[in-house]
């Protein structure tokens, strides 16, 4: 399959977060939108000084360039200190349904980091009335769908999880299908928000967790096992772990992929060394995502084009990697059935 024909192959994205879709030019018109540092008010985080720092696009590309997780922390930081207003929250959206459409995605399932707005002491509704109108842009404009998923950070405890919980409940009639949850790992285990994902669940939202990206494979049992997802964000270290890999292969338990992702964070040292390969061929349903392209500096058409070139998956494989993203999404069935109807070459 060459370059044109994967691009025009129909996918799904369903790991992105829309804070890390901010390009370095977009960056720099928002640092020039928002020259003062935030308030302290109600504010938990305490090293704001930095975030009225106004951003030309060069040195926005050199924040992007970081060799480990922590250095991606910081410049995901300092993009969520620059989304301030309504309109700040419109323009990324809008902006990163653009370049999804560029990818021959024809659905998205994105994070918005709900978590961070509130511990920031920000009201999050009114920022999410301009995701929205950016989505009710976008779908109209490039004819894909798109569906939220509000996400937590474990490290900053249950009660905020809690939180974010009940933002998702209240905006479910506004296109927001589903909850995940990110953040340090090692800092909070999965079993402290088994409640809140119960809840979660009981009030019809789908269920998301990263796990197993900066842990082991116990990460990834405690959250199948606590939290009860229907898929599982990274999943990187399930392929040390044989009985793991059966058992997702045996429930068909999706694992939302971010080859890139894990090369630049160091979650995983070297490309070849990735277990995208050894999962599929496993049997667990894998889907291929960007995680954070912009500052991974990816797209969804390289990410396959890695699959191609790299491990060598074959035009069928490809195809089938495009159905079960389709297949792992939060769609109807009805919806699903006419997107997978779509998934044939050649292109």
């Amino acid at each position: 399959m060459n370059d044109d024909s994967i691009l025009k192959l129909p996918k799904a994205e369903l790991h992105l977060h829309l804070e890390g879709s901010v390009d370095p030019a977009t960056l720099s018109e928002l640092s020039q939108r928002h020259p003062v540092p935030l308030s302290t008010t109600n504010n938990r985080y305490t090293n704001i000084a930095d975030s009225g720092r106004v951003f030309s696009e060069e040195q926005a590309r050199a924040l992007y360039a970081y060799e480990n997780f922590t250095g991606f922390m910081i410049a995901f930081k300092a993009v969520t200190e620059r989304l301030r207003t309504a309109d700040d929250y419109e323009l990324v959206t809008y902006r990163m349904m653009q370049k999804l459409n560029a990818q021959g995605v024809v659905h998205a399932e994105v994070y918005i980091s709900a978590g961070v707005v509130q511990w920031r002491g920000q009201e999050f509704a009114p920022l999410f009335e301009g995701a929205e109108r950016g989505r009710q842009r976008g779908e109209r404009d490039f004819g894909m769908s798109l569906y939220w998923l509000f996400d937590a950070v474990r490290h900053f405890g249950v009660d905020e999880a809690q939180r974010v919980v009940e933002e998702a409940i209240r905006f479910k009639d506004s296109n927001v299908a589903g909850i995940g949850i990110g953040g340090d790992e090692r800092k909070a285990g999965p079993e402290q928000f088994r409640d809140v994902y119960q809840h979660a669940s009981n009030n019809g939202l789908r269920l998301t967790v990263h796990a197993g990206e900066t842990v082991g494979p116990e990460g990834i049992w405690g959250a199948l096992l606590e939290l009860k997802p229907d898929r599982i964000g990274h999943g990187l270290h399930a392929i040390e772990d044989p009985e793991l890999v059966q058992h997702m292969a045996e429930k068909q338990i999706p694992i939302e992929i971010c080859i890139t992702s894990n090369i630049k964070t160091g979650c995983c040292r070297a490309l070849e060394e990735h277990p995208v390969r050894k999962l599929f061929d496993a049997g667990v349903p894998i889907v291929l995502n960007t995680d954070d392209p912009d500052m991974f500096h990816t797209d969804l058409g390289r990410e396959y084009r890695i699959a191609r070139d790299v491990f060598h998956f074959s035009d069928t494989e490809l195809q089938e990697l495009a159905k079960s993203s389709l297949r792992a999404s939060f769609l109807p069935e009805s919806r699903k059935r006419e997107l997978l109807a779509t998934v044939h070459g050649p292109y």
